[in-house]
């Protein structure tokens, strides 16, 4: 859907000069295209004619988005508390709508049953996704003159982002097009922050966290799949994990707001995590983050 190559904004936060990728101008509205146009390509070319998915929202817009531009069943299954806006984009999409009540977590346990009979479409799970996202590499590669940035700062939920961008920079390291893998910087919200938590203690395992309700339901993931992953991607280029406060969100929506942009929350939080980055280091690198989703299929929790 002519998806890719999202521009890369130069702006001034706090005093320093910083660039985001606008990753909220997808075709759905998030950067979850990026996974989801590789695999259910992959999907296709494999003959698979029926899909399963469990998302909190956006991945599960991007899977039914492709999946009928495919000719491909697919059905999505949601926390009921997903954000009414999201799950109006799933039906239109002609996708079958699963409300799950309960957490996010129990949603993934009764995909992984219905997944036990038909093609698991997984954003977290399965491989084609990360192969994806990980363009979002490439991008900034290639709109940076062919070098890469000294840190990007992004959401860490179930880390399809986060992952993905570790796998592009890798490869470029590899085909020896970079000198070195960036710093990476997770960014979580203090109400559900398993991976803050892992690496303010130095623990390679996920602990167990009480989780509260936070308005970025996005990275709202309190067990993610590929905990240990995303710690060693994190441990292997220096970088480290920030956990930001629901009135810090609200506050850097605000601002990018002023700024003219109307992100969703978990944009929010990442630049809440971006602006905190920033005031501590200030150090003189070259910094790269994102806004992941619009605001526009969060109005009713914005409100």
């Amino acid at each position: 859907m002519g998806e890719g190559f999202t521009p890369l904004e130069e702006m001034e936060l706090g005093g320093h000069r910083v660039f985001v990728k606008m990753d909220f101008l997808f075709p759905t509205g998030s950067y979850k295209d990026r996974g989801a146009t590789v695999l259910i390509s992959k999907v296709k070319e494999m003959g698979v004619r029926r899909v399963v998915e469990d998302s909190s929202g956006n991945a599960g817009c991007a899977i039914a988005a492709y999946c009928t531009r495919g000719g491909i069943e697919c059905e999505i299954y949601v926390p009921e508390s997903t954000s009414k806006g999201k799950l109006t984009q799933i039906e239109a999409y002609g996708a079958v709508l699963n409300k799950i009540p309960g957490s996010r977590e129990r949603t993934a346990e009764v995909t992984l049953e219905a997944a036990s009979g038909t093609y698991y479409a997984s954003h977290c799970w399965n491989p084609f996704f990360f192969h994806g996202t990980k363009t979002f590499a490439y991008e900034v590669w290639e709109q940076m003159n062919w070098k890469e940035p000294d840190v990007l700062v992004l959401p860490i939920g179930h880390g399809t982002l986060f992952l993905g961008v570790y796998l592009g920079f890798t490869e470029l390291k590899e085909a020896g097009l970079i000198r070195k893998i960036p710093k990476l910087v997770g960014v979580q919200s203090a109400s559900c922050a398993p991976l803050y938590q892992a690496f303010k203690e130095g623990k390679d395992e996920i602990p167990s966290i009480e989780k509260r309700e936070t308005i970025a339901e996005g990275i709202a993931i309190a067990l993610p799949v590929r905990g240990r992953q995303i710690l060693r991607a994190i441990h292997e280029t220096e970088g480290e994990v920030l956990a930001v406060q629901e009135e810090e969100i609200y506050g850097a929506m605000k601002d990018m707001g002023r700024k003219g942009h109307f992100i969703e929350p978990t944009s929010a939080a990442t630049i809440a995590g971006l602006k905190k980055y920033l005031n501590r280091k200030g150090l003189q690198e070259t910094v790269v983050s994102t806004f992941t989703g619009t605001g526009l299929k969060s109005t009713g929790k914005v409100l």
